[in-house]
């Protein structure tokens, strides 16, 4: 059984980075660029979507009780979500998609320190050269992209990028902690409302076209909503050294998307990176389905 949850949540988070990594190519398409605007109607579909989700699921009175119940590790949770869809958008109107994804990558090395730190969680072997392999593949593709940094605005984005890898595994980490059976799909949508608010004053009028809406609602409705329900169910019963390496798939992805939707063509660099990356991630995976399914012979 426990092999199995895993699975599920191994790929419920793989579903999740799929999702998350289309921001950059509908962002390029975008009429407007005003990322504290942008922010602002993502986030606000966002918690629509997650609001919608939550009152199909348990109803308005359940809704309520467990957000008057919440302890103090969902609205860390919130607050962080809130850190990451703002951090995230604003940093994309600064800076190029790819550059935006790399500073992400130090989440699996932040979130395996916080994880040993907090949770006291050891571990494997094959999880650290995994993590060592692809902070190696992502420091290949930083490399390679230091040239195309000018000015002050890309570098401006890049800091601001800075603030989703440490939230996110700190988020993980708060997840992990607070386990599979307490209720935190509530985060993702207090955190978008959180995200609103802190936006909402700096970019008024936020006014956009009927394109922007439509791509907006979309974004905050697939692109935030959904995979963070995802994240977080994924984020409740997996390491969160291992969520942060899963996470990197949304920078391979990216990557991938913007080149095909928005014609920015990678270097060969950026994809041996990414393939450093992939194949952390599937020996990781794949050493560690191996270990659990010689773990299951021993026991039977």
């Amino acid at each position: 059984m426990a092999a199995a949850t895993h699975s599920r949540a191994v790929f419920a988070m793989i579903g999740a980075t799929l999702l998350w990594s289309v921001a950059g190519v509908v962002t390029r398409h975008l009429h407007h660029q005003d990322g504290l605007g942008l922010v602002f109607w993502r986030s606000s579909f966002a918690a629509l979507g997650v609001l919608a989700w939550l009152l199909w699921r348990q109803g308005p009175c359940g809704l309520v009780r467990d957000v008057q119940q919440a302890s103090g590790l969902l609205w860390l949770s919130a607050v962080l979500w809130g850190v990451m869809f703002t951090a995230f958008m604003v940093a994309l109107t600064l800076t190029t998609v790819a550059q935006t994804l790399i500073a992400e990558s130090l989440s699996p090395l932040i979130a395996a320190v916080l994880g040993w730190l907090v949770l006291r969680q050891v571990l494997p072997g094959r999880t650290w050269v995994a993590i060592a392999l692809a902070l190696f593949g992502m420091g290949w593709i930083v490399w390679q992209n230091l040239h195309h940094i000018s000015g002050s605005t890309q570098l401006l984005g890049l800091l601001v990028a800075l603030a989703v890898p440490f939230s996110a595994a700190a988020n993980w980490v708060s997840l992990r902690r607070a386990g599979a059976q307490v209720p935190m799909q509530a985060a993702v949508m207090l955190g978008a409302v959180f995200s609103v608010l802190v936006v909402v004053l700096p970019a008024w009028p936020v006014r956009v076209d009927l394109h922007d809406l439509l791509w907006l609602a979309f974004l905050g409705v697939f692109q935030l909503a959904l995979p963070g329900l995802l994240a977080v169910w994924a984020a409740q019963r997996l390491a969160p050294a291992e969520v942060g390496l899963l996470g990197l798939l949304e920078i391979v992805f990216g990557i991938f998307w913007a080149w095909i939707g928005a014609g920015e063509q990678p270097s060969s660099g950026t994809l041996i990176g990414g393939v450093l990356v992939l194949s952390a991630l599937a020996g990781n995976e794949l050493f560690g389905w191996r270990s659990a399914r010689q773990g299951v012979r021993v026991d039977a």
